[in-house]
């Protein structure tokens, strides 16, 4: 592992413990040239996944853009780092069951809505209005209001 300070291609494991949820090994390093820490986290990858964008051209998956996506409609909000990392490796995990190599981002896009509703309303309508394209105030309203109606009529079911 190369030092991110001084480029060291030589640095040492202080400490490895698991992650919380135990999808990954949280390891803390330390330079010998520098005297740099840093930590890093190593993740189990069961298949190496592509993401075919709209117009048809294919990238590779990137967990670190799901993980910078949820983290900036969640931000300011009551959802700390750790439930945003569960919910991004839930996400990645469902992705991978998939079974297909090719994922299309209109996919993972629902997916990652489907998680946001879960850890904040307001995080997840922030996400839809970049996801669904809002261009005008309306769209945003009319999103909202389904929301609304949506809760009401799950607070109904649950009384």
């Amino acid at each position: 592992m190369h030092c991110p300070f001084c480029g060291n291609e030589e640095t040492q494991v202080k400490d490895s413990r698991p992650s919380e949820d135990g999808a990954a090994i949280r390891r803390r390093r330390s330079c010998p040239s520098c005297g740099g820490r840093f930590t890093t986290f190593e993740r189990i990858q069961l298949r190496d996944l592509s993401v075919v964008k709209a117009g048809g051209k294919s990238e590779p998956f990137d967990r670190d853009k799901i993980m910078r996506s949820m983290t900036v409609a969640l931000r300011k909000r009551p959802v700390d780092e750790d439930q945003i990392d569960k919910a991004v490796n839930g996400i990645v995990r469902q992705l991978e069951s998939y079974g297909e190599p090719e994922i299309p981002s209109r996919e993972i896009g629902r997916i990652v809505m489907s998680a946001l509703v879960e850890l904040d309303i307001v995080g997840y309508i922030r996400y839809a209005s970049v996801y669904k394209d809002f261009r005008e105030p309306e769209d945003f309203n009319a999103f909202v209001e389904e929301i609304q109606n949506l809760q009401s009529e799950k607070r109904a079911k649950a009384e």
